[in-house]
């Protein structure tokens, strides 16, 4: 039978249960665990795919089109599982389901209720993924801070498993913070001490207590707070503040955690298999090369809006030995300031994805600052639109100039335009073109060279497309389009044979990268920027060896 953990989290929000029980399903993974892990939203919004990035953070696309919540993009990529529609439940989506069934007379006109009714459907979406994708264990993260109002029906859902599941089969995890009083020269375990209260008080007793600080918990501390919690000593455990999430399973696994989540649920004790997990610690600790790569995008003030593209080019620069320094660069400051005043000296440039006009005219500046000076570039999805509009403007030489629909209605040359199954779409929640999409290479391109294939895979989230009118318009001038959909009706890459590095993609290549298996889009980045790197200092140091 699946088991199910339970993590919730108490003293302040985004204090990494997300990362937790990342680690937590690494960990089991490493001992030959099947494992599946949900996400539980307490918003009403019914997924994240209509909030602003500076609202939520990235969206984060599964292969079957759900736009869900970016903590599972950390599941997906420490446990290399591929999640799913099941994994994220949100408030939004549980009261949508309950009111169709009433609508529907599923509930033989009951009176419809918070408890029974929502509790047992969030029971029910918990059981779904058990019995579709059978997992050893189920990992469940509880969103919100405990205390909070909206989590209230999550909580008693989660209480009542236990009982319907039986003791054996569900443990709790509770994640909370011991702050360090610099006045006093001491960590202080109260608002864990109140948090665990508040949980009890409804109705959960945890089983383990994950405690975050930026040092180690003195064995002094973990006992008080073992007796004042109910919680015995040796499932206190100390997760301390780390350089890299990538360290937080090896921290966990050596406090124990592992080890007491198969006590506590009678599951085997396992050899765990951390090596690859410990080689790529070591490859971050000891790069052999240092580059800065700039990022040009709308919603740089929230790194969490990019957070996957971050980790893919991080996956990409372990596995070559080196580090990447991201430079965040604002689109608008390039629109007021120029590209040159920010991207010379740059290794390479990544233009992520994003809606709507502002700071457009910023990133297709960048673009063909990059183009000009061959500055290795990966557009991705609005930084492909991007492209093809510069291209089009300073290349093609369209006459009045070329744009996306999406920016300008009326613009001459409409290079970007809606695809034509979303004319008559009027609702945002949900109707993009989402999910996993085969794309054909095209033979002898750098797509296909960097694959090593001749088809891919692509996770989408897009609403406008490259206009076919103009493809050859654009062939003809240049440019390559390598990347098609099977019936060839749409342009899903495009790259220029001319430049050291360009390259730009309809779809989200970070959603599938790993960090055992860097995405080969970013690794290509990462070595054109080496090399470009490398020519820039040969470059630099000719005028001195003149003068010597």
């Amino acid at each position: 039978m699946t088991k199910f953990i339970f993590v919730t989290g108490g003293v302040v929000s985004s204090i990494g249960k997300g990362i937790v029980a990342a680690s937590l399903g690494r960990l089991l993974k490493s001992r030959d665990f099947a494992v599946s892990i949900i996400k539980l939203d307490p918003y009403i919004n019914v997924d994240p795919g209509t909030m602003s990035p500076f609202q939520h953070g990235e969206v984060y696309v599964t292969d079957d089109g759900a736009e869900t919540d970016l903590d599972l993009g950390h599941y997906e990529r420490f446990t290399d599982t591929s999640m799913s529609k099941l994994n994220n439940v949100t408030t939004g989506s549980i009261y949508q389901a309950v009111i169709n069934k009433e609508r529907r007379g599923d509930y033989n006109g009951a009176t419809v209720q918070v408890i029974p009714h929502i509790t047992n459907e969030i029971k029910e979406r918990i059981h779904r993924v058990a019995r579709n994708t059978h997992p050893d264990v189920v990992l469940v993260e509880v969103g919100g801070t405990v205390g909070d109002i909206e989590s209230l029906p999550f909580l008693e859902a989660i209480r009542q498993f236990r009982k319907d599941v039986g003791r054996t089969q569900a443990l709790y995890i509770h994640v909370t913070l011991i702050p360090f009083i610099e006045s006093a020269h001491e960590m202080k375990s109260k608002p864990t001490q109140h948090s665990v209260n508040e949980l009890r008080s409804i109705g959960i007793q945890p089983d383990i207590l994950v405690c975050r600080s930026d040092r180690p918990l003195p064995e002094g501390l973990k006992e008080k707070i073992s007796n004042f919690c109910d919680v015995p000593a040796k499932a206190v455990i100390s997760c301390q503040d780390a350089r890299s999430i990538y360290e937080v399973p090896l921290r966990l696994e050596q406090e124990g955690l592992a080890e007491r989540v198969l006590e506590l649920l009678n599951l085997p004790e396992r050899t765990p298999d951390l090596v690859n997990w410990k080689r790529l610690i070591r490859c971050m600790d000891q790069p052999q090369q240092r580059l800065v790569v700039g990022l040009v995008g709308k919603y740089v003030q929230l790194s969490d809006a990019y957070i996957s593209v971050v980790e893919a080019l991080r996956h990409a620069a372990i596995a070559q030995d080196i580090q990447v320094d991201l430079a965040w660069i604002s689109a608008e400051d390039v629109e007021k300031r120029g590209a040159a005043e920010y991207l010379a000296g740059l290794s390479g440039l990544i233009v992520p994805g994003g809606f709507g006009q502002r700071g457009i005219d910023g990133k297709i500046q960048a673009i063909q600052y990059a183009r000009e000076h061959n500055l290795p570039f990966l557009g991705l999805c609005l930084g492909m639109q991007c492209a093809v509009i510069e291209w089009g403007r300073n290349v093609a030489k369209l006459s009045g100039g070329a744009n996306s629909t999406e920016f300008d209605p009326a613009t001459p040359h409409p290079v970007i335009s809606l695809l034509p199954e979303q004319e008559d779409v009027s609702a945002l929640g949900g109707t993009l073109r989402l999910g996993l999409w085969a794309c054909r290479l095209a033979p002898n391109s750098l797509a296909q060279h960097l694959y090593h294939d001749s088809v891919t895979l692509e996770r989408h989230r897009h609403r406008y497309e490259f206009n076919n009118a103009y493809r050859r318009q654009f062939v003809d001038s240049g440019y390559r389009i390598c990347g098609l959909s099977l019936d060839e009706r749409l342009v899903e890459m495009i790259e220029l044979p001319s430049h050291p590095y360009f390259i730009a993609s309809q779809f989200h290549p970070e959603f599938r990268s790993r960090p055992n298996s860097p995405h080969p889009l970013f690794m290509g980045l990462v070595e054109a920027a080496r090399k470009h790197a490398q020519s820039y200092i040969a470059a630099e140091r000719i005028p001195v060896a003149q003068e010597e």
